[in-house]
């Protein structure tokens, strides 16, 4: 249970690693507005505000992988920052796009139902 607890988290992790990348570098290019559907207009318009919200995807993922780092004693770490990104998951899916739901809030949910579990 405590390698599939950690998997996940690494899961969650490396998807916030791709967050950061896409919001960060691939924003205006025609992957990144495909990924997140919006024009050339947008996209040059929010580039920068596209970037600030990947450093804080990157955050995401540098505390989780502090987490992992930490293994038995990084619980709190790792529940800290799953639940910050479940809250911003469902924040995203309320003021968004509800797919934000499925991608971001479900797997850190599961992730932090997981490592909770597995400490048990």
């Amino acid at each position: 249970m405590r390698l599939l607890a950690a998997l996940l988290v690494g899961v969650v992790a490396l998807l916030h690693g791709g967050f950061l990348v896409l919001e960060m570098f691939l924003w205006t290019t025609p992957t990144g507005r495909r990924v997140f559907r919006t024009t050339p207009e947008f996209a040059q318009a929010s580039a920068t505000l596209a970037a600030n919200q990947g450093l804080y995807n990157g955050f995401l993922a540098a505390g989780l992988a502090w987490g992992l780092a930490l293994g038995g004693a990084g619980h709190a770490v790792r529940t800290f920052f799953l639940v910050c990104v479940v809250v911003a998951g469902v924040y995203g899916a309320a003021t968004v796009n509800r797919r934000i739901l499925f991608i971001q809030a479900l797997p850190a949910l599961l992730a932090l139902a997981l490592d909770t579990l597995a400490r048990s």
